[in-house]
């Protein structure tokens, strides 16, 4: 190519803006733009962890500088699929780089999911983390909750479920988040995993924090501690499992301290229907053992739990973009090393993906890395053979948005909505307080919040 690549990444997560940064740093005169549908970057960083995870969200500080250097450009608030279509996109840029990550609920197949009170953890988490098209409100009436999964993201529901409301006000939590978990009348979570304590999928540091409220006690039942020879194999070989072990085998032997709330943790408990007439009166479980090999399998023993509310934590899914080949068995674009393939497994040239799209949703930040790594070496020893865009002025795109109604938020509109959060939290003695509401956020963006 006889000049510098001009490519689009689709989405503002932590995958597409690696990307971004391992593609200008590799080509210093690539142009980048990184395309998102709303007004603000950092995907699941910004709306996926619960306000009270900050060292979490630390990681902004180093997305930021990818997206405040040269070659790389946020074009926010803009749709693919209709602001910007597979066609437009092939017109402006050299090559596209879709990273949408996975943000709907995979879903749990047992009777009873479509229930009043039934909850995809993935709609949960939205909304307390104040995402603009999550409801502003959340139905939070039972006093007895159950959440399935043996995740990080199970535990952040059940801490989130269980934490008193008021000790968030040190955190950036949006005023009806706030408001709503001020209504929440949940005293004992019961969170349910299919496998025993070796098996769990918690990192230590979550679950270790879920004791860190004095207003939470942390029960471990004893029934379903099962731990055989793969788990015994497991310890030996991670020290993150056996951390986790040995946090649980903590809290099964400590004495509760009374406190209002109570997350309980039972192991070897598979769900097997939600139960009610019309919305949520139980859960019914089947007791599990395990068979040697990391896995487990039911005994035919049920358990009836009397809860009024279900989140299911059981996993994200990507979603089906518009024109671009997807494997909805497996919920992810298919690839070859990052390049995405047609129905008859042939690369589709100039097109590639990266992220929880591109590998299915498991992973810490440090796969995100390698994954954005493999993608862009694919693309940059395709380089040569690609077709050059027809309009590569970074001009040609903005025009085309003016053009069909679309008003970006670029860079300097989003430091003013954050600056817009910051004062907002300055006022009540916080670090930030999270504008939701979409309009809001575009009007803070405009530098008209007042």
């Amino acid at each position: 190519m006889p000049r510098p690549p001009r490519v689009a990444v689709i989405g503002a997560g932590p995958a597409s803006i690696y990307a971004a940064d391992i593609l200008t740093t590799a080509h210093p005169g690539a142009s980048v733009d990184v395309i998102e549908r709303l007004p603000a970057p950092y995907g699941l960083v910004r709306y996926g962890v619960a306000p009270d995870h900050p060292r979490i969200k630390e990681i902004v500080k180093a997305l930021r500088r990818t997206l405040s250097k040269d070659g790389v450009r946020f074009v926010g608030n803009v749709e693919y699929g209709r602001d910007l279509k597979r066609d437009d996109l092939t017109r402006f840029y050299d090559a596209v780089i879709f990273a949408t990550g996975a943000i709907e609920d995979r879903e749990l197949d047992i009777p009873g999911v479509e229930l009043r009170g039934s909850h995809g953890a993935a709609d949960f988490v939205s909304w307390y983390a104040g995402h603009p098209d999550a409801p502003r409100d959340w139905p939070l009436e039972a006093e007895s909750v159950a959440v399935i999964g043996a995740g990080n993201v199970a535990l952040d529901v059940a801490r989130m479920l269980a934490k008193p409301a008021d000790e968030q006000l040190t955190t950036e939590i949006a005023d009806n988040v706030h408001a709503g978990l001020r209504a929440n009348r949940a005293k004992d979570v019961h969170v349910f995993a299919r496998r025993g304590p070796a098996q769990i999928k918690f990192s230590p540091m979550e679950l270790r924090e879920l004791s860190h409220s004095p207003s939470v006690d942390v029960l471990v039942t004893e029934e379903g501690f099962q731990i055989d020879e793969a788990g015994q194999a497991a310890i030996a070989a991670s020290k993150a499992t056996r951390l986790v072990v040995d946090t649980l085998l903590k809290y099964l032997e400590a004495t509760p301290t009374d406190a209002p709330h109570r997350i309980h943790l039972h192991m070897c408990q598979a769900p097997v229907a939600i139960l009610g007439d019309g919305r949520v009166e139980g859960l019914r479980t089947e007791r599990t053992e395990l068979t040697g090999d990391g896995r487990a399998r039911g005994t035919g023993e049920y358990v009836d739990w009397d809860v009024q509310a279900v989140y299911r934590a059981v996993g994200y899914r990507s979603s089906h973009l518009a024109d671009v080949p997807f494997d909805h068995v497996g919920g992810v674009i298919p690839h070859d090393a990052g390049r995405v393939l047609d129905l008859d497994g042939c690369a589709l040239p100039g097109l590639y993906a990266t992220g929880w799209v591109k590998r299915g949703p498991v992973g810490l930040i440090g796969h995100t890395k390698s994954d954005a790594s493999e993608t862009i070496a694919s693309l940059t020893a395709d380089l040569d053979g690609l077709v050059p865009a027809a309009e590569p002025d970074p001009d040609a795109v903005t025009e085309h948005l003016a053009a069909v109604g679309c008003e970006p938020v670029l860079w300097e509109d989003w430091e003013r909505l954050e600056a817009h959060e910051i004062a907002l939290g300055e006022v009540a003695g916080r670090e930030r307080i999270k504008v939701v509401p979409r309009e809001d956020m575009l009007r803070a963006a405009r530098g008209a919040s007042d």
